[in-house]
């Protein structure tokens, strides 16, 4: 098992732990400095860590019904779902194709860093473990991860198109509990009211990363 400790400058500090060909978790303090982050592993708070104390937000309420107007003009779409692989660029296909390997921290740490330089990056080959997730938690981790930038789609529609409609709830609460930021992209999951919760990070925060992608709400 490795820790990759990474700071982005106007951003905050992120926390990579990985193992065994696969991804662990992907944690980030948005907000933070490296120092911060230093003491909090010197204080036995480090990425990983379980924090249940009173102080963790509550999940989002989520959303039972699609958002008008949210969807880019170059949508992946097809009706409900997203497109499959057949139908997307032959970039994405390609990409699809290739047998998954972790990418090393390095490289990780650099793709995290563009991505909040603004630049498109994916994070759609870097194999997960989802060996502790439910049917239903790998069913919303992989239907979430298929959300292309740009689009958001509301805690119902995540929840139905990943073959569980009524579950807006417990959509929220694994976005709200989420291993992978940004590799599972929580971000782009909105309330039907408005843009729903981002943990500890905020509204603002979940704004701001949207705007990244060239959403407005």
């Amino acid at each position: 098992m490795q820790f990759t400790q990474y700071d982005v400058p106007g951003w905050g500090v992120g926390d990579l732990w990985t193992g065994g060909g696969l991804l662990l978790t992907h944690e980030f303090r948005f907000g933070a400095t490296e120092r911060a982050a230093e003491t909090l592993h010197e204080n036995g708070h480090g990425s990983g860590t379980s924090r249940g104390d009173s102080s963790e937000p509550r999940p989002p309420m989520g959303a039972y019904s699609s958002l008008a107007g949210t969807v880019s003009g170059k949508s992946a779409r097809v009706g409900d779902d997203f497109a499959p692989a057949s139908q997307q660029p032959h970039a994405a296909r390609a990409r699809a194709a290739t047998v998954r390997r972790l990418p090393d921290p390095d490289e990780l740490v650099a793709r995290f860093s563009a991505f909040f330089a603004g630049r498109d990056v994916a994070f759609d080959d870097v194999p997960l473990d989802l060996e502790w997730a439910t049917p239903f938690q790998h069913s919303v981790a992989t239907v979430l991860r298929a959300v292309p930038r740009g689009e958001i789609v509301s805690y119902g529609e995540l929840a139905a198109i990943a073959g569980y409609p009524g579950a807006a709830r417990a959509a929220g609460s694994f976005c709200a509990h989420n291993r992978f930021m940004l590799v599972v992209p929580c971000h782009r999951v909105v309330g039907a009211q408005g843009l729903g919760g981002y943990g500890s990070a905020g509204v603002d925060t979940k704004r701001r990363l949207l705007a990244l992608e060239g959403v407005a709400v």
